[in-house]
């Protein structure tokens, strides 16, 4: 026999398939199924409890008081305007605020916050300075992405204006 024609079976031939084998390959792939299931449910009910609000009612509150507080900020006719800059430095963040006449607004406290889509632990916080009026600027991390801008004045610790604008930073 010369090299090329060697043959490399075990001598016994082919296994026969036999109804025991059937079953025990059957039982195994479904039991690989179950566990990667498992593990996969695991994994998913201890990262997310699916739970958004605690209570409903409070929501449904809240959802009251943001309905009356959005009216009361249409009527004011304010013009806001922010800007967002990005680069390898900061993150840049000013806000010009005028009431319905062009007059800058006076009086207030600006804040801005830049919220991820998905992961509330990256939200950031910008601290806003007033450098004239109706004029402020804050600057952050370089931060890059999908974000969402919410920019809100207040006065006297009350809100009077909000703003969220979908942002992406490069």
């Amino acid at each position: 026999m010369r090299k090329s024609e060697r043959s490399f079976s075990r001598g016994d031939g082919p296994k026969e398939v036999t109804g025991r084998m059937v079953l025990i390959c059957f039982v195994a792939f479904f039991a690989v199924v179950a566990a990667v299931n498992a593990v996969m449910i695991r994994a998913a009910v201890s990262t997310f409890g699916g739970v958004e609000t605690e209570s409903a009612y409070q929501a449904g509150r809240a959802f009251e008081r943001e309905t009356a507080a959005v009216a009361a900020q249409d009527a004011l006719h304010w013009q806001v305007a922010g800007k967002i800059s990005a680069d390898l430095a900061a993150t840049r963040i000013e806000v010009v605020a005028d009431d319905a006449g062009g007059t800058p607004l006076t009086g207030l406290r600006a804040s801005a916050r830049l919220v991820h889509p998905a992961d509330r632990r990256a939200d950031r916080t910008v601290a806003l300075t007033e450098d004239a009026p109706g004029r402020f600027h804050g600057t952050d991390a370089p931060l890059s992405g999908q974000w969402a801008l919410v920019i809100e004045l207040s006065r006297d610790g009350a809100r009077v204006f909000r703003s969220r604008n979908w942002v992406f930073l490069q």
